[in-house]
């Protein structure tokens, strides 16, 4: 999994209550168990129309946010079942980060396993920095996860709060697997104790 220290990049407004896991990817595209793919069928239901071409107002379809890597949303993000394959999607377009003033929390753990940062702001906060991303590419947001902070193009600063276990994962690159095989070391040790003291096992 890629490390998340600092990330400048375009954020991208989508000024939704209640995205749900079935909006960030529908359900014909789960068949895969791949996490790279996802990212073109990313909102595919409001990206696309019913003969395949863009929708020219959805937000990710415009010249400006194609590049986003910054996704500023509305209240209870990642609502719904609990497929894995929707941080997949969202991370396989390039966003690695998230802010919301809530998320739901079966998404909002599966982002840190999967790389992505999502901050939760009070309502005000993401207010300000929605219409700090409406301002198009130009409009530049820096996260830096180590100071906890989100710094808007106008130089405005905001906090956010962040368990200390999972900043330490992403700011490291542990998924579950990295963070068992930190423990390499001490599961050799007990394999070989053990294989001594129960050879027949």
């Amino acid at each position: 999994m890629d490390k998340f220290n600092t990330l400048t990049g375009i954020a991208a407004p989508m000024p939704l209550i209640n995205v749900d896991t079935d909006m960030i990817i529908p359900k014909q595209f789960l068949k895969t168990i791949k996490r790279s793919g996802l990212g073109v069928n990313l909102f595919d239901e409001m990206r696309y129309d019913d003969d395949g071409k863009e929708i020219p107002d959805f937000v990710l379809n415009k010249d400006a946010y194609r590049e986003a890597e910054i996704l500023v949303a509305g209240d209870n993000f990642g609502c719904g079942s609990s497929r894995e394959h929707a941080p997949w999607a969202i991370k396989d377009f390039g966003i690695r980060c998230v802010i919301a003033p809530s998320f739901a929390d079966i998404f909002y753990n599966n982002c840190f396993k999967n790389g992505i940062l999502p901050i939760a702001l009070p309502q005000e906060q993401v207010d300000l920095l929605m219409k700090d991303a409406e301002k198009g590419s130009n409009a530049r947001m820096t996260i830096d996860l180590d100071a906890q902070t989100v710094t808007s193009s106008d130089g405005e600063v905001f906090s956010f709060d962040l368990d200390p276990f999972k900043k330490h994962c992403l700011m490291n690159g542990l998924d579950d697997i990295g963070l068992t095989m930190e423990k390499a070391a001490s599961i050799d040790s007990f394999e070989a104790t053990a294989a001594q003291a129960r050879p027949w096992v």
